[in-house]
């Protein structure tokens, strides 16, 4: 297993590849969202474990954040993940 993405000197890259990366997404607390979001990080990472992601939900009970555990082999992989979590209607943000 990778290790987690360590921080950038300066002159490097932001992000060390291969690495464990987290991505936190945010949508409205309904029962379909953590089922969509866990399809398309399956879709960028086939070594996704949807049991390793962490759901918190808002004080009010509204919203629900996911942080995503990927695998993280290339930029370009992130980009994709990133642009399909976006373009979801269920998705308020993803960071």
């Amino acid at each position: 297993m990778a290790d987690k993405c360590t921080p950038p000197d300066l002159e490097e890259s932001l992000i060390d590849f291969p690495c464990d990366f987290p991505v936190k997404v945010m949508g409205a607390s309904i029962p379909e969202f953590h089922t969509v979001i866990a399809k398309i990080a399956a879709k960028h990472d086939t070594e996704f474990d949807n049991d390793d992601t962490t759901r918190n939900v808002s004080k009010t009970g509204k919203y629900v954040s996911l942080t995503l555990n990927i695998h993280a082999k290339d930029k370009p992989q992130l980009d994709a993940l990133y642009l399909d979590l976006t373009n979801n209607e269920l998705v308020l943000w993803a960071l």
